[in-house]
């Protein structure tokens, strides 16, 4: 996907509803109307990102072009303890993770946590996160893959947006040199910590379900959000617009995660359903051919619902990862010749 078909808008004024004649299905998000959650202050120059890592490790010579890009941005930089720390595949031990993000959370002075990267981590920590001070004083939390635990977490208990997006290990060392959807993808975590309404076109895709839906936009990686099932971080997706995506993993296996969503009525009552990346396929065993394809899984799960649904949507473990604010009203736009997902005002 080319950058003139997916680009970030700096939309300050409201935004429209489109003319409806055109799409079938129209999906309006009426859960939780009680709840009011604190949206966490946008940034501002001189403000201040702590870096810490919850789950996989990461140096601190692999943070620096993400730091070199954010003061570029005007803000100031916090390294937490964590990052150059290392138990095996962790960013640290359970307990100095639980700190470090404990702290950062903490802080005052802090206003957003970028997390180093990915990997697996955050699971094993998030029941002992405080977030009593959060609460009151909401920061934004920045990542995706295993960050997804803090996402779901968050939007279950709080409701307070936060930023799936990339992370420090996927910002280029030259960002001048950097292909423009790279570029592009980087400057919308920025657009997203300024409070820039963000706006995005995908290329349409025969096997979408077209319609418009309205509602909170939350979601992430597949994986991690049916590890949540039955957990104090399972999210609830009544009325609201879900987004998956996955790298690494059998065709089988996807079924099984998207059938346990299923069975758990996850997908029963979404206003709207977005299919971002799902790379990096394990290849079938021979004679163990699965003999489904991404689409023929997805499609079976929900072939009892009517909700828009948007396939090879622009997020996930790829390069063209957009920043996505969660927790946060969206607009969903699915027609034949247009896609379209857009920050939206109440």
């Amino acid at each position: 996907m080319n950058r003139k078909h997916f680009l970030s808008s700096l939309l300050t004024a409201g935004i429209g509803i489109p003319a409806m004649a055109h799409v079938p299905n129209i999906v309006v998000n009426t859960a939780e109307k009680e709840r009011q959650p604190i949206t966490p202050p946008y940034l501002k120059p001189g403000d201040i990102i702590g870096i810490t890592c919850p789950a996989g490790y990461i140096t601190r010579e692999e943070i620096q072009p993400a730091v070199r890009i954010m003061q570029s941005w005007g803000f100031n930089i916090r390294i937490g303890k964590t990052v150059g720390a290392r138990d095996y595949t962790f960013g640290g031990t359970d307990a100095e993770r639980l700190q470090d993000l404990q702290a950062m959370l903490n802080d005052n002075d802090i206003k957003a946590i970028m997390c180093g990267r990915g990997g697996y981590g955050a699971a094993r920590i998030i029941d002992k996160v405080d977030f009593t001070k959060f609460r009151k004083q909401p920061k934004w939390v920045i990542g995706f893959s295993d960050v997804t635990v803090l996402h779901c977490h968050i939007n279950r208990h709080f409701g307070i947006p936060s930023i799936h997006s990339k992370m420090c290990n996927s910002f280029p060392d030259d960002f001048q040199s950097a292909e423009p959807i790279v570029q592009d993808t980087i400057m919308s975590i920025y657009q997203a910590l300024t409070g820039k309404k963000l706006q995005y076109s995908a290329t349409p895709d025969a096997n979408n379900r077209t319609g418009i839906a309205k509602g909170e936009l939350i979601g992430g990686n597949l994986s991690i959000i049916q590890s949540m099932l039955g957990t104090h971080s399972e999210i609830n997706t009544n009325g609201k617009i879900l987004f998956l995506e996955e790298v690494g993993e059998y065709l089988y296996s996807l079924d099984r995660m998207m059938g346990s969503l299923q069975r758990a009525h996850k997908l029963d009552n979404l206003a709207g359903l977005i299919i971002g990346g799902f790379n990096r396929i394990k290849p079938d065993d021979p004679g163990e051919e699965f003999g489904r394809s991404i689409y023929d899984i997805v499609r079976e799960k929900v072939k009892d619902t009517s909700f828009p649904i948007a396939f090879n949507f622009p997020v996930g473990h790829q390069k063209n990862n957009y920043a996505l604010k969660c927790s946060a009203l969206h607009q969903l736009t699915v027609q034949k010749d247009k896609v379209q997902l857009k920050e939206w005002s109440a």
